[in-house]
């Protein structure tokens, strides 16, 4: 384990972009790829390159993932690794809640502080990405950073969406815009190797990915920018002509799950044959809550580009390009395409099943002869049978008392119970 560093997650805001996702837990609490949450990847990724003292801020929602996270990390009793709820909380000297980034961490220091580190590795828990930390510690200590920036090559259609930085030849950052305009953007072309300069990658994006030397964390959010509320607007622009803020180039996948269209894009995209994010990396596992379930079991099913978590129950007659959760069941003659089953918490019993049927309420999962198509499917729905969800670009954005459509795609929101026969 890595003594010399210790990581701060942030549990992100209200995630009002991912509503309804978001409506009863945080961003870091999503479920991801059918058995996750999207916290598991910061921690994850720490766990890797064995730094194992975390620190998870949170403040919205919390209570989901404050469960997940004492269900899921538990250590021996022989380490110091952990990883530690942080909630906001109101002290005599501080009576606010949390104002942003650097806000959150400030008010976090004096729980940080009883554990010593050369450095302070600050990440975000609504990202996903397989990054090696151990190389991003070793270029801060190489070119004796006062502060490292992860930092991903972009093309000029994506550059006016981040924060964009410009280094010298020495990898040092020397200045930094906030979503430039595109008129100014050949201003902040940086020299990114030829491999991404091929691909039109010109401009460096700051990743929201930080290392601190310690003590110098301290006295920025103490001392010199005591105002300051957020990293990437305030802190860092204001440190690049103060100290030496090296950029740490990153040329993996990574995406920031900021809303419902990139949060689908992201999970449709690990059913692909050999996916950018890759669950099946022995160096780079991911991990989270052991749910010790029955291995899942299918009948008279075709399956094309699909996953399937564990404890599912599925007789649909065909699933593609699809991601189905934990403890998902699909009755027969239902086809699902393009979408993804975040699946249930528990598993219903026959009585409970014949008690809700001989009230008119469908099983717990989905129903026989339904069609579901562009559509996120949150936990614990209920869909009943020939119920038809058709999402699509002829959609308008809305929202009802059981669903939300956004950028075409059909959110089923939590819970919700689908009556036979429905139709979006």
């Amino acid at each position: 384990m890595s003594s010399n560093i210790v990581a701060v997650i942030l549990g992100g805001g209200a995630g009002s972009r991912l509503y309804p996702l978001t409506a009863s837990r945080s961003k870091p609490a999503v479920p991801i790829a059918g058995k996750y949450r999207l916290v598991d990847i910061p921690i994850s990724n720490c766990l890797n390159a064995n730094i194992a003292r975390m620190f998870v801020l949170t403040q919205f929602n919390s209570a989901s993932l404050n469960r997940h996270i004492k269900n899921t990390y538990h250590f021996s009793a022989f380490s110091s690794a952990f990883v530690d709820i942080l909630a906001a909380e109101q002290t005599p000297d501080n009576p606010t809640w949390f104002q942003g980034t650097a806000d959150a961490v400030r008010q976090s220091l004096r729980h940080i502080v009883a554990f010593p580190s050369e450095y302070v590795l600050i990440l975000s828990g609504d990202q996903l990405y397989q990054m090696d930390f151990r190389e991003m510690l070793q270029n801060h200590i190489d070119r004796k950073a006062d502060i490292s920036i992860a930092t991903i090559p972009v093309a000029a259609r994506e550059a006016s969406e981040f924060g964009i930085m410009k280094k010298n030849d020495e990898g040092v950052i020397t200045s930094f815009i906030e979503k430039p305009k595109k008129d100014v953007l050949a201003d902040w072309v940086s020299d990114t190797g030829k491999e991404m300069q091929k691909m039109g990658r010109d401009y460096l994006a700051s990743m929201g990915i930080y290392i601190f030397n310690r003590q110098l964390l301290f006295d920025l959010l103490n001392d010199e920018c005591k105002d300051a509320t957020d990293f990437g607007k305030e802190i860092i622009p204001q440190s690049i002509d103060r100290y030496k803020v090296a950029s740490y180039q990153y040329e993996g996948y990574w995406t920031d799950i900021g809303n419902i269209y990139s949060f689908f894009e992201a999970n449709l995209g690990l059913t692909q044959d050999i996916p950018d994010f890759n669950l099946f990396d022995n160096t780079k596992a991911i991990y989270t809550r052991a749910r010790m379930l029955p291995p899942a079991k299918i009948s008279g099913t075709t399956l094309e580009k699909t996953i399937i978590a564990e404890g599912c129950i599925i007789n649909a007659s065909r699933l593609e390009n699809s991601v189905i959760g934990i403890r998902t069941r699909i009755g027969y003659g239902t086809t699902i395409v393009s979408s993804y089953v975040m699946g249930s918490d528990y598993y219903e019993t026959l009585t409970e099943m014949e008690y809700n049927m001989a009230k008119g309420t469908p099983k717990l999962g989905i129903g026989e002869r339904s069609y579901i198509k562009n559509a996120i499917v949150d936990k614990n729905c209920r869909i009943g049978d020939d119920v038809r969800i058709n999402g699509g670009s002829h959609l308008e954005n809305s929202d009802h008392a059981l669903y939300t459509v956004k950028d075409g795609i059909v959110v089923i929101k939590k819970g919700a119970v689908i009556p036979n026969g429905f139709v979006i």
